[in-house]
């Protein structure tokens, strides 16, 4: 009975643990923003060949995020990194006109895996502060979100 109890009480208020998968094309601030949310400060960084993933603590709840690279040669790797993730963080340069339908047909593509398909969504609409950004309405349009019927999404404007 008190081994119920307390395992009841840890699930309840004990710590929780999310695996969060990152991706975005290249050069739209993944890395960025993983180091922004582990450290708080911006840090000058290198285009990803592969992945970083870092433990980000809120309240809570234990973030692992893998944030893996955007390049058009790795997003086939993507697929790799699906299994157990609950939480998708698909970055967005909302600069980036000329290549916003590609980012809508890779988030397309991976939102239709079935080891996804339980994921939550959270699209970054990044770097807003350059002067022909996207808005997140925008955005939302552009890669589809409403069309998104079975699954729960966000959209976030950010600068990094």
């Amino acid at each position: 009975m008190g081994l119920s109890v307390s395992r009841l009480l840890s699930g309840l208020f004990g710590k929780k643990e999310m695996r969060i998968l990152m991706v975005g094309l290249d050069a739209a601030g993944k890395t960025t923003i993983l180091y922004k949310l582990k450290l708080g400060e911006i840090v000058t960084t290198i285009p990803t060949i592969g992945f970083n993933v870092e433990t980000v603590e809120y309240k809570n709840i234990s973030f692992t995020v893998w944030d893996v690279g955007g390049q058009d040669k790795i997003r086939p790797l993507w697929r790799h990194y699906f299994q157990n993730t609950q939480g998708i963080i698909f970055v967005v340069d909302s600069n980036d006109r000329e290549r916003i339908s590609e980012a809508r047909e890779e988030l397309q593509r991976m939102l239709n895996e079935d080891e996804l398909r339980d994921a939550l969504l959270l699209v970054f609409a990044n770097k807003q502060d350059l002067p022909n950004a996207m808005n997140a309405a925008e955005i939302t349009d552009k890669l589809g979100l409403h069309g998104l019927r079975q699954r729960t999404w966000y959209i976030q404007a950010r600068i990094s």
